[in-house]
């Protein structure tokens, strides 16, 4: 059984690639979970992690045949680090302003509300989404 956060004393990180297919976003959020166990801060993760994914496969080379996604998790005692890395395309994510019926385009605002603070590094060849989420001390709820 793989340890979880909850039982590290020290920083710990995990990294996993994907194949850049739409069941792979429920295994990101599995991946998150497997990583931060029962603590308060899981849900959001794997809220982060599944719209960061999903962004990965629908906006950029990750989606396409034989295309693949990676998720990145390092934690310290107050802040998860949470990255998806994708193959590129030829915009980069940005907020956006979506219409009222439109259900795409509100995954990035939500990461924000969500997050302490998202980012991206990288260009049209490759790129890595992070986002930093607060974390509570073990054994404390957030």
């Amino acid at each position: 059984m793989s340890p979880t956060l909850n039982s590290l004393k020290e920083i710990h990180r995990w990294c996993r690639n994907f194949p850049g297919t739409r069941p792979q976003v429920r295994e990101a959020r599995q991946f998150v979970m497997s990583y931060l166990g029962d603590r308060p801060e899981t849900d959001i993760a794997q809220l982060v992690v599944s719209e960061l994914a999903t962004n990965a496969i629908r906006h950029t080379r990750s989606g396409l045949p034989g295309g693949r996604f990676g998720v990145t998790l390092h934690a310290g005692s107050t802040l998860l680090i949470l990255a998806v890395l994708d193959e590129g395309g030829p915009t980069a994510p940005h907020l956006r302003q979506a219409e009222n019926d439109d259900q795409s385009g509100r995954g990035l605002h939500l990461v924000e509300t969500l997050t302490m603070r998202w980012g991206v590094h990288g260009d049209e060849v490759g790129r890595t989404v992070w986002a930093l989420i607060s974390l509570a001390p073990a054994g404390q709820a957030a």
